[in-house]
């Protein structure tokens, strides 16, 4: 169940998106809970890596590049080229329509915490500071009698089932490290002149862990139908099947940054003499 004692709950580590977590409780939001507004993704408009459980592998793959981060390997779906830009959020503040909505983005402004005594022990955290809680919400977290409100325990539900597929992920994380499938890669841009021809030298766009197709073909076959039958192989033909999707997202990128350009200079263009 929901814990709300905060003393001894801790979100560690990086989180994308969440700039305060802080562990729920009828007493400190009371009156407090999640406003909507029609710019429902701002939140989401700053980053350009989500995190991925190993289930969405499949989903993700035709439309995000899927990569590894950091020391612990961590899934992203990369969503943008450079820090602060998402290119699937638009202007308005909206995710692309029929877009993959990673459940990372979907548990949004609920987390859980961990504690160090009690590895069984549950928290339930909201990011204090987001722009979608409120004191004047549209969904309470806390209905008149201090419990939480439907919403809440639909989120606190949902929070649950993330973090066991987040402990699947491991697991698939815990594996390729043993069998040692990860090298870096780098994902590339190559400039081209208005005909098409190489200009200049490739670009990197990005440095990353990924698996590694030569390691995978020296796999034996026993280890291979081991990944076969618990989804693992499934999940690294995903990952790589989605690599091509950088170039997509360069376009992406190439498209956004010329429509800058245009507004920019429409904006700043001297208006015509008005006429006679």
């Amino acid at each position: 169940m929901a814990d709300a004692a905060a003393n001894q709950a801790t979100v560690t580590g990086t989180l994308p998106l969440y700039k305060k977590p802080e562990p729920l409780s009828a007493q400190a939001h009371a009156g407090k809970g999640v406003k909507f507004s029609d710019r429902p993704f701002d939140f989401l408009k700053n980053t350009h890596f989500v995190p991925i459980t190993i289930g969405e592998f499949g989903t993700c793959a035709g439309r995000y590049p899927i990569i590894f981060l950091g020391d612990k390997k961590t899934p992203v779906a990369a969503m943008g080229l450079r820090a602060g830009e998402n290119l699937f959020v638009n202007e308005a503040g909206q995710f692309e329509d029929f877009g993959y909505l990673p459940a990372y983005v979907r548990r949004y402004p609920f987390v859980s915490a961990s504690h160090s005594d009690d590895t069984d022990r549950f928290t339930i955290c909201i990011d204090g500071e987001s722009d979608l809680v409120s004191d004047q919400p549209d969904q309470p977290f806390f209905g008149t009698d201090g419990q939480p409100t439907a919403y809440t325990q639909n989120a606190i539900d949902y929070v649950k089932r993330f973090e066991a597929d987040v402990a699947s992920t491991n697991a698939f994380l815990k594996r390729m490290e043993e069998l040692e499938l990860f090298e870096e890669q780098k994902a590339t841009f190559q400039p081209r002149d208005a005909q098409g021809n190489p200009q200049g030298e490739p670009q990197t766009v990005a440095s990353y862990w990924g698996v590694s197709g030569q390691k995978l073909r020296a796999l034996s076959p026993d280890v291979l139908v081991e990944l076969r039958d618990n989804a693992y192989l499934g999940a690294i033909y995903a990952h790589m099947m989605s690599i091509p999707n950088w170039d997509a997202l360069i376009q992406r990128a190439t498209v956004r940054a010329s429509q800058a350009a245009q507004n920019g200079a429409a904006a700043g263009a001297v208006p015509p003499p008005p006429e006679a």
